[in-house]
């Protein structure tokens, strides 16, 4: 992995990429706004890049940006990779090493999850305070590298609370609402019957969906700290449950990303 890794960066540092900050990925529906503010961006394909995966879903675009927002410069990831897609976890997570091969020192991860908290409603976000993995597999199981990090990363606190509490303050002030709350991780694609929505949201669980997890569960194997912004976009009360529209799905997480954009790019200017 160490050599792909290298040869990954290499490639990439040859088109222009020299000193990434903040690396990002958006997640469904959710790649266009934020996309915009990149000023004098560099665009790579995904499936130029030696040993990346390529998105299949059609709303992930499959790109790597590279620019400046607020003055620092980005790296974003127009898309990511599931596990229901086909893909290992080790390449679902390789491009989070190879941004911090490239020497990002934070990220900023966004994804579209189901609301299960009957409070809240379906176009709001919620900041990830903690997960619940559900996902089948580690991107961690296997031999380790311990120039990677260790063995046995701690995990008591997955997402950066300087990061959190800076969200949350920029959130106010800006009058946007954002939750915080538990994110739970399932494998997909389908969705959940009404049983597993209780039995979901019985166990603790804010909103659900199908990634970010094994992002930040190697993010925090190489210490860079992370935050996450879950798009509610439907709303999964299993008492009135309705069929799900992707389309209408995409579309909610859409119509969020205007604050989605605003929350993230004041964060970037106070880092």
């Amino acid at each position: 992995m160490i050599e792909q890794i290298k040869e990954a960066s290499d490639f990439i540092q040859s088109k222009g990429v020299t000193q990434p900050e903040v690396g990002v990925v958006l997640g469904t529906g959710l790649g266009n706004l934020f996309v915009e503010e990149i000023q004098n961006p560099i665009v790579i394909e995904y499936h130029h890049i030696p040993h990346f995966p390529v998105s299949t879903v059609e709303s992930h675009k499959g790109k790597l940006i590279y620019g400046t927002i607020a003055g620092k410069y980005i790296l974003a990831m127009q898309g990511r990779f599931h596990y229901y897609e086909g893909y290992s976890m080790k390449q679902i997570t390789f491009p989070i090493r190879v941004m911090k091969k490239l020497g990002i020192k934070n990220l900023l991860l966004s994804n579209a999850a189901g609301n299960m908290n009957l409070d809240w409603k379906k176009g709001e976000l919620m900041l990830l305070d903690d997960h619940i993995n559900f996902q089948p597999d580690n991107p961690l199981r296997g031999l380790n590298d311990s120039t990677l990090g260790p063995r046995f990363p701690d995990m008591s606190q997955p997402y950066s609370k300087r990061l959190n509490d800076l969200l949350t303050t920029i959130a106010n002030e800006k009058g946007i609402t954002l939750h915080t709350g538990v994110y739970v991780s399932v494998t997909g694609p389908n969705l959940e019957t009404r049983a597993e929505y209780r039995f979901l949201r019985n166990i603790g669980a804010d909103a659900v969906g199908m990634s970010t997890v094994p992002e930040v569960i190697v993010a925090n194997h190489m210490s860079i700290p992370c935050c996450a912004i879950s798009v509610l976009t439907d709303d999964c009360d299993p008492d009135n449950l309705n069929p799900v529209n992707i389309e209408q799905i995409i579309a909610i997480a859409g119509q969020a990303e205007p604050a989605l954009t605003e929350v993230y790019k004041e964060l970037i200017s106070r880092m």
